[in-house]
């Protein structure tokens, strides 16, 4: 927005005041990120409600007497724009500001955050609670609201809409084919010929492509002829395939997508890409990406993409990584919970879609794609995939086909039975990205990262090797004998030693192993055995001690 724009922008809030959708604050140089983010989610949640494509939070105007007074709020850009990082971590499902405004006003700076509405039949939390307005105060979200956006998508699945022009003739024939035997292999259960002996109607009833015999779109996205497209117009059933880098090209497909993910992917350059094991001269040979990582991200578009915003899927493919990108907010959770944990989605956006797909074998409903691709990449020793969620309108997927940094790969090499939570923490540190103090510890214990937080870096295989020998020196523990030659060595030179003297010889010959108490009575039980054994006596007190050879 121009200045101009921002300015008329302003006018017209303050003369409609404070509302469901707007909020203004005094604010100086200070403000709480926590209470930030629960004005987000309830101006979120209230811009759903009300119909409407933003709200507003205004810094910088007085809300007792509707006139400018400026801010001094995160004056530094870059903390200003951090801002929405703070809050689309703490957003469920992930969401942000679109965008933060600054205006030069005569009578000091205003911000102005534009709110994007929470995504249509999912409410947007904060810390775990839900938000919303009661007029102009904070508050949470009741049961009623709560309830009117999620049953905002009920019965309102996009893919089940039966389109009235659509007959079979509009599907093609070998999409047809492919899906049979897909289903097929989806249903070990059930007798190929008994499948193939089905009619075309009883066969898409049964792989829920048709609702009382009418063709829906879910069927025209998967198996419909490419001139078929218009039945779903204006809206857009497309994916590009784009070329970036040295060379560019790209590739418009449109359905049906049971044949063009595999032709996306026949697009893609997948070279052989060698890798060298470390302390050898052996090399290894992958290939840059796993095919059926890269069809399970394409399918994950396809069954999870926003249709209704009439955005097309774009594949990405860049020198060293592919980008999958869909319109549409990560739809339920986030992904780190798909990867390490057994997290099953409760909901989709489009279920006849997703529920096709999993009938003809292109997806399962069980959540575990994306741990899939993560130990693809694993045992391919690259690194692991990324989610970026930071425009809420859209999920955009990496997934890599080059090495970040050569320890890294060296470490999964030569570390083939590392946890998965430690192999994602290590992708983290290459990346550089923060990681928790407790993971940091967990690291480097293993020797698999140096330096300090926030600066810690993957350690080379080398010299992992050469600090566990070095632990190990630390580490072993010697015989009592070794010890008390220490003792009578020390007696023999410098006459006779108190208790303190013969600690602090000791101490550092010690094993690290052990903690400081025990430390101290190995000193004890060492000295009261070379007493008892007719080596050493006390000359001193009981309490201070001092002790010379026999």
């Amino acid at each position: 927005m121009t200045p101009e724009e921002l300015s008329a922008l302003l006018d017209d809030l303050i003369a409609t005041w404070e509302n469901e959708v707007a909020e203004f604050k005094a604010v100086g140089d200070n403000f709480s990120t926590s209470d930030i983010g629960k004005y987000f989610s309830a101006l979120s949640n209230e811009a759903n409600l009300r119909g409407v494509d933003r709200a507003w939070l205004v810094f910088g105007v007085d809300n007792t007497t509707r006139r400018v007074v400026g801010s001094e709020y995160r004056r530094n850009r870059e903390r200003l724009q951090g801002l929405k990082n703070d809050i689309a971590n703490s957003t469920e499902p992930r969401a942000s500001f679109h965008e933060i405004y600054e205006l030069d006003h005569a009578d000091g700076r205003v911000l102005l955050f534009e709110v994007p509405p929470a995504p249509r039949g999912i409410p947007i939390s904060w810390n775990g609670h839900y938000y919303a307005r009661n007029g102009e105060s904070l508050g949470p979200l009741d049961l009623n609201k709560l309830d009117e956006i999620r049953q905002q998508d009920a019965g309102d699945d996009w893919s089940a809409a039966v389109l009235p022009k659509a007959t079979l003739d509009h599907l093609d024939g070998d999409a047809l084919t492919a899906a049979r035997g897909a289903f097929a292999a989806r249903h070990p259960n059930l007798a190929p010929e008994d499948i193939a002996a089905w009619s075309t109607e009883t066969f898409l009833e049964r792989a829920k492509l048709t609702i009382d015999g009418g063709v829906t779109r879910a069927a025209v996205l998967l198996l419909g002829r490419e001139e078929a497209a218009h039945l779903l117009s204006p809206l857009l059933a497309e994916i590009t395939w784009k070329l970036t880098g040295p060379e560019q090209a790209y590739e418009h497909l449109g359905p049906p997508f049971l044949l063009n993910t595999t032709k996306v992917y026949d697009r893609i350059r997948n070279v052989q890409v060698r890798l060298l094991q470390p302390g050898t001269l052996i090399q290894t040979e992958i290939q840059k990406y796993d095919r059926q990582s890269v069809l399970e991200g394409i399918h994950n578009c396809v069954a999870h993409a926003d249709y209704r915003t009439g955005s097309r899927i774009v594949v990405t493919e860049h020198p060293d990584r592919l980008v999958l990108e869909n319109a549409g907010s990560f739809y339920d959770g986030k992904p780190e919970e798909y990867v390490t944990d057994t997290r099953m989605p409760k909901r989709y956006r489009n279920p006849l879609l997703v529920y096709a797909m999993t009938e003809l074998n292109m997806i399962d409903r069980m959540g575990f794609g994306i741990q899939r691709i993560n130990l693809s990449q694993v045992k391919r020793f690259l690194p692991l995939p990324d989610y970026d969620l930071d425009d809420a309108s859209a999920v955009k997927l990496t997934i890599y086909g080059a090495v970040i940094d050569a320890n890294y790969t060296e470490q999964l090499m030569e570390r083939s039975d590392l946890p998965l939570e430690d192999v994602l923490a290590l992708d983290r540190v290459q990346k550089k990205f923060p990681i928790s103090s407790d993971a940091a510890a967990r690291l480097k214990r293993a020797h698999l990262v140096e330096g300090r937080r926030p600066h810690l870096h993957v350690s080379s295989v080398v010299a992992a090797a050469a600090d566990t020998k070095a632990d190990y020196i630390r580490t072993r523990a010697q015989d009592d004998a070794h010890y008390a030659k220490l003792v009578t060595d020390y007696l023999t030179k410098f006459g006779e030693a108190s208790r303190q003297d013969i600690t602090h010889l000791l101490w550092d010959k010690l094993s690290d192993a052990l903690n400081e108490k025990q430390k101290r009575n190995k000193v004890m039980n060492l000295l009261t055995k070379m007493r008892k054994s007719g080596q050493i006596h006390n000359v001193g007190t009981r309490t201070k001690p001092r002790w010379k050879l026999t």
